[in-house]
């Protein structure tokens, strides 16, 4: 056989494993590529108890309840569908509160109540950091100025 013959079957053998690969990984990820779980889609794909996963949605305007502890926030989180209780012990983030987007690592416990191990705060896009509040940006000189 020919070295060209043999670079191409080489070649050829490659782009077949990449693929395969490829495939292999899509296959593999396919519902757990989603950066988070919203409370309908566990309404009804259903999770088992006991598996890490996120949850996000909004906090359900009234239903944010902290224990005599001092440190557990019940809450619930709904995406309008569904809601889903939750609770969580530790410090909250400043920016959760009712009505906020949040995400929330955890699992499911066997009552169907989700026990989160980390809250993220989700903000719009109307979010100002404190430090930029009153001040506007340029889009031609890429500045940020104190507005007028």
């Amino acid at each position: 056989m020919k070295a060209k013959h043999q670079r191409l079957i080489l070649a050829l053998a490659a782009l077949v494993a990449i693929i395969g690969a490829g495939l292999l990984a899509v296959s593999a990820l396919k519902d757990e590529a989603a950066y988070f779980y919203a409370p309908n889609d566990v309404k009804t794909k259903g999770v088992e108890p006991g598996k890490a996963i996120r949850l996000g949605g909004m906090v359900v305007k009234g239903s944010l309840k902290h224990a005599a502890d001092g440190v557990t926030i019940n809450f619930d989180v709904t995406d309008g569908k569904a809601t889903v209780p939750a609770t969580f012990s530790g410090i909250a983030p400043d920016l959760f509160k009712e009505g906020s987007g949040v995400v929330a690592e955890g699992a499911f416990d066997r009552q169907g109540r989700f026990v989160a191990t980390n809250l993220l705060a989700k903000h719009d896009e109307r979010y100002m950091p404190r430090e930029l509040d009153g001040m506007t940006y340029n889009e031609t000189t890429h500045e940020m100025k104190a507005a007028p």
